[in-house]
């Protein structure tokens, strides 16, 4: 019965496959009790990532096609159309499904540029989600997870080393984390993934250390949520986000976690969730939140609060015996 705040789907996010649908028959045969249903929000044409721009659709069984999507025909009005879609589609699916798993409404935003706020502003005034996830994936508007060479751009406009561009990514995820205040972070230290420190946990980064420390205090302060994340294993570390240090300091604050596999499609569902496990225990994280529809919430902004399960009765649920 574990949990997942984040995912995409091929039919809404052109770097990712499968359909919505099947993603949560995936989710629902691997036996989650709680799945999170988080499309990005429509972005800029100018920040897409490359693997986005031109894509063609994918033939599936002659007639059906994986990917919906064809950026190379998008319009800021289309992209906006189809988060609009996606929300239709998932209010579906979650009606359809609604004996087998808990699946949540949300979305994961971008912090890019100044409109990116005002996009995420008028979304929320148009609907209402059971929670959103506050992400950043670009720092000096470039994407800093999607390849090394994008990655080393970013660090020469931050003035070349990864310290520096560490310092800038965390300015501008407090930059966020002040206008959003999110109730789940997302991914919290992306920006190590292509880095020369992937591994190092910031060690002798003091500038950096006393900039996360300020963003981890201030989401403590408003009973924000860090994402354990399962993708950063997926893609090659050896930590998930966030790395042990983080989690360390979140802990000494009081801070609270919740699960995430980040999939992209039902290939990534539930993947590294065993090692995700055993890194909660290490770490020494006794209890996972999850967004929970019968809970109250404190925050008028969503429709969903947050219940608690022990990583003790976690651990004997009969999900790990067919988890990967």
């Amino acid at each position: 019965m574990p949990f997942s705040h984040h995912s995409h789907s091929g039919q809404f996010c052109a770097h990712a496959k499968s359909t919505l649908e099947e993603v949560v028959q995936d989710a629902i045969a691997k036996g989650f009790h709680t799945f999170a249903l988080t499309e990005h929000i429509p972005r800029p044409i100018e920040d897409l990532y490359p693997e986005e721009v031109g894509k063609q659709q994918e033939p599936r069984d002659g007639t059906q096609v994986v990917n919906l999507i064809q950026t190379d025909r998008h319009t800021a009005e289309s992209l906006a159309k189809l988060f609009d879609d996606f929300l239709i589609e998932a209010e579906r699916v979650r009606e359809a499904y609604a004996s087998q798993i808990k699946l949540l409404i949300g979305f994961e935003s971008e912090w890019i540029r100044p409109s990116t706020h005002q996009t995420i502003k008028s979304i929320m005034e148009r609907y209402t989600f059971d929670f959103f996830m506050g992400s950043i994936h670009h720092c000096h508007t470039i994407p800093i997870d999607f390849d090394r060479a994008a990655y080393e751009k970013a660090r020469d406009a931050a003035g070349g080393t990864d310290e520096q561009l560490f310092q800038d990514y965390f300015d501008e995820q407090y930059e966020m984390l002040q206008a959003l205040k999110p109730p789940v972070v997302g991914h919290f230290d992306l920006i190590r993934l292509f880095s020369d420190h992937r591994e190092a946990n910031f060690k002798g980064m003091e500038g950096v250390w006393k900039r996360m420390q300020r963003n981890l205090e201030y989401i403590a302060s408003y009973d924000g949520v860090l994402e354990l994340n399962s993708a950063g294993l997926r893609k090659g570390l050896a930590e998930p986000y966030p790395c042990s240090s983080v989690c360390l300091a979140f802990l000494r604050q009081g801070g609270r976690f919740v699960m995430s596999d980040d999939s992209h499609g039902t290939e990534q569902v539930a993947t590294n969730y065993p090692r995700l496990l055993q890194y909660m225990q290490r770490v020494g994280i006794s209890e996972i939140f999850y967004v929970d529809r019968e809970a109250s919430p404190k925050d008028s902004r969503v429709s969903a609060g947050f219940s608690c399960i022990t990583v003790d009765k976690l651990l004997q649920l009969p999900f790990w015996t067919r988890a990967r």
